[in-house]
């Protein structure tokens, strides 16, 4: 059983390994500090994903059908893994970590770790 679950987290690490900076902005989405809650989270996370992920990866909710990175519709990562493979990149993923702000990191893994094959 633990090493079924190594393996189910190495293999979840590569994926997300392959993410990559596809998407048409260079990630200078700014951050909006409002008091929307969770929409404008939700919101503002989508806008980074579009902006800097989805050249890359495939989310529905997003409309991306990018196949460099894994389908995150198929992994379904949880916030915690989103926030790791942002910040440090991985394979042929950069790290995001210095490019997009803190609040940036985490409304982006909010919302993939939100919508993420519920579409």
């Amino acid at each position: 059983m633990f090493r079924l679950g190594i393996a189910v987290a190495l293999t979840s690490m590569l994926l997300l390994s392959a993410c990559g900076g596809g998407g048409s902005g260079g990630g200078s989405s700014s951050a909006s500090s409002g008091s929307g809650g969770s929409a404008n989270a939700s919101a503002q996370g989508k806008t980074v994903f579009t902006t800097n992920c989805k050249g890359c990866h495939t989310l529905s909710d997003a409309g991306a059908t990018g196949s460099v990175g894994p389908n995150l519709d198929e992994l379904q990562p949880d916030k915690a893994t989103v926030v790791r493979q942002v910040e440090n990149g991985g394979g042929q993923m950069p790290a995001f970590k210095g490019k997009l702000s803190d609040a940036q990191i985490n409304a982006v893994a909010t919302y993939v770790s939100s919508v993420a094959g519920k579409s």
